[in-house]
């Protein structure tokens, strides 16, 4: 599982683990959101998360007829919003989110970070392969305070906590932790790529969602 912060790890490793009793979930925290790291565009992408995974595995001493799936977890970021849902707003030293709206004192920063962001995730999201392993890209909109926690424009103490607490409520509850994912994906809808092009309508990459309970769907699908 990829995941871009230590607090996405909080929330959802153990619970992942649980999800997936019969294998080993190893969560690799790039520390970083990696379809806006400079220089990355929709035609090197695919290499950069490979470039993770591999680094990954050879740490590991893993090659990769080891796994058996890549899950990778992107926030949206209010990516595919119209131009129109971004205000410019000089105290807004960080861009601040909201369902409506990203205000921030660089408008224009922000606008070349959608460009960007969008065509990586598109990317990303058709791919299906990476390293010779089954890939797919699984968002949360805004991000995954929004959609676990129903929270926007958290620091980084207030993740980690919220991320504890979220683990401890659904330890011993994962039909309830599934159920939770569905109800926030609902909207969504149960088609992974249909539910890539809702997050592209409007302002949805903004209001509060999630395809990440289709994963978990097609997992027990496949068990049964």
């Amino acid at each position: 599982m990829l995941v871009e912060g230590p607090s996405d790890d909080s929330a959802l490793n153990l619970l992942l683990s649980r999800i997936y009793d019969k294998n080993y979930v190893y969560v690799h925290i790039m520390h970083a959101d990696i379809t806006t790291m400079r220089g990355v565009t929709a035609a090197s992408i695919v290499s950069k998360v490979g470039n993770e995974i591999r680094a990954f595995a050879k740490n590991g001493h893993y090659k990769n007829g080891d796994f058996q799936e890549i899950i990778h977890i992107a926030d949206l970021d209010g990516a595919y919003v119209p131009e129109e849902a971004i205000t410019e707003d000089a105290a807004a030293v960080k861009p601040m989110y909201s369902a409506q709206e990203i205000r921030t004192a660089n408008r224009e920063g922000i606008l070349s970070r959608n460009r960007i962001k969008s065509a990586n995730l598109d990317r990303l999201a058709e791919c299906g392969i990476v390293w010779g392993v089954p890939y797919r890209l699984y968002y949360m909109a805004c991000n995954l305070d929004h959609v676990l926690y129903r929270k926007l424009n958290c620091s980084d103490k207030e993740k980690e906590e919220n991320a504890y607490q979220f683990a401890k409520e659904y330890m011993d509850d994962i039909p309830g932790f599934i159920g939770f994912l569905a109800q926030a994906g609902e909207a969504a809808g149960t088609d992974y790529r249909k539910s890539w092009q809702y997050a592209r309508e409007g302002r949805h990459s903004l209001e509060r969602g999630t395809n990440l309970g289709i994963c978990f769907a097609e997992n027990q699908e496949a068990e049964s």
